[in-house]
């Protein structure tokens, strides 16, 4: 499964970048963030256990996951954010934030998930599937429109 979500912001990449890559202020900054705790570090990397808040009417739902994290500014027209997931149902997703130059001083950021794992019996693109639909998209989506009201009020 591999998917993408988008978003135009009038804030310069540098901005957007230097809020969204501190994953440990992400329950400061984003409502539906709870907690993230770092395992360890090495030099830039980071492991996290994150938890996130999916709602289903009522119902709050926690989502939880592991992954190691890292940013790259190297590409200023590319300047990008990396996970990789290492434990919990996501184990294995690869995601990467790209944030580029759009527009006059504005920025596309896109989120591209990669994600494969078979269940017995039932194959290998359910899980992925449900995953992308029930969790990904409400989530990431979430987590872009927040991050890009952050960004414009600060720009």
């Amino acid at each position: 499964m591999r998917s993408s979500l988008s978003v135009d912001v009038k804030a310069p990449p540098r901005r957007v970048f230097e809020l969204s890559r501190d994953v440990e202020r992400w329950p400061d900054l984003l409502p539906h963030y709870r907690r993230v705790t770092v395992h360890s570090r090495n030099g830039e990397r980071v492991v996290a256990q994150m938890v996130a808040i999916r709602r289903f009417g009522p119902l709050p739902l926690p989502a939880t996951w592991r992954a190691e994290q890292w940013s790259d500014a190297s590409d200023a027209e590319d300047l990008r954010l990396h996970f990789n997931h290492v434990r919990g149902v996501t184990r294995g997703m690869q995601v990467s934030w790209h944030i580029r130059p759009h527009g006059d001083g504005g920025s596309r950021v896109t989120i591209e998930h990669h994600f494969e794992r078979a269940l017995p019996l039932l194959g290998r693109e359910l899980l992925p599937e449900l995953v992308n639909r029930f969790f990904i998209r409400p989530i990431a989506g979430r987590t872009l429109a927040t991050f890009k009201a952050l960004a414009e009020r600060a720009a």
